[in-house]
């Protein structure tokens, strides 16, 4: 994966949309509100739709129907945080998150993590990943304890991976915004109203690197 063409992404005009939810402090309500997010893989194809567990979309991979049923994906490689940029897999998780294309996002991550050593620095860094796009999932299937158990504890793996390694930034993601990120979701209301299978982003942040490497 060439850096100019993560660049490219970086810059280009995103292929899904972002749903802001703007609250008040008397009334919460939900004003659908359409804008470009950028894509770090573009090229990428995102599913037809996203799953929801106890609907009627299908498993995406068990089922006949499903978006990826027999597809053989090979073994991610193990993420290295100094070369993010170069992991397919770890881009297209953070494409799929911000497209609301929350279990796929976590099935990604988790792919990630089993690959990584999970009980590396790197491995808990992704289990926090993996606990924050729990959360979408526990939006859509209207369970807000759920979301707010999972997103809690992405936030206190973010702050233990900081801790532990030292760092501000880390696989090019600012932690201390990925701890307010599940912050924010752990405490915001949600619409309930949405269609099963449409990908429609929840949290009112994306995730994006802080920058990218030169050369």
């Amino acid at each position: 994966m060439s850096l100019s063409r993560i660049r490219k992404g970086l810059t280009e005009l995103a292929l899904c949309f972002e749903t802001i939810e703007e609250t008040s402090s008397v009334v919460s309500e939900v004003l659908p509100k359409k804008i470009e997010i950028p894509r770090l893989l573009p090229a990428a194809m995102l599913p037809a739709y996203t799953y929801i567990p106890a609907t009627n979309t299908p498993h995406p991979i068990r089922h006949p129907e499903g978006h990826s049923h027999g597809r053989k994906g090979r073994t991610p490689a193990a993420l290295d945080a100094d070369a993010w940029h170069e992991n397919r897999n770890f881009l297209l998780a953070i494409d799929l998150f911000n497209c609301g294309y929350y279990w796929e996002a976590h099935e990604e991550w988790e792919r990630l993590w089993r690959a990584s050593n999970p009980e590396s620095i790197v491995g808990r860094f992704l289990k926090g990943l993996v606990k924050l796009s729990a959360a979408g999932v526990k939006v859509r299937e209207k369970s807000i304890h759920g979301v707010r158990r999972h997103a809690a504890s992405a936030g206190e793996v973010f702050a233990d991976v900081a801790a532990e390694s030292g760092l501000d930034v880390y696989a090019g993601l600012r932690l201390t915004h990925l701890q307010f990120a599940a912050d924010r979701a752990a405490q915001l209301p949600y619409q309930d109203k949405l269609k099963a299978g449409d990908p429609v982003k929840v949290f009112p942040f994306v995730i994006e690197p802080e920058q990218m490497p030169l050369g």
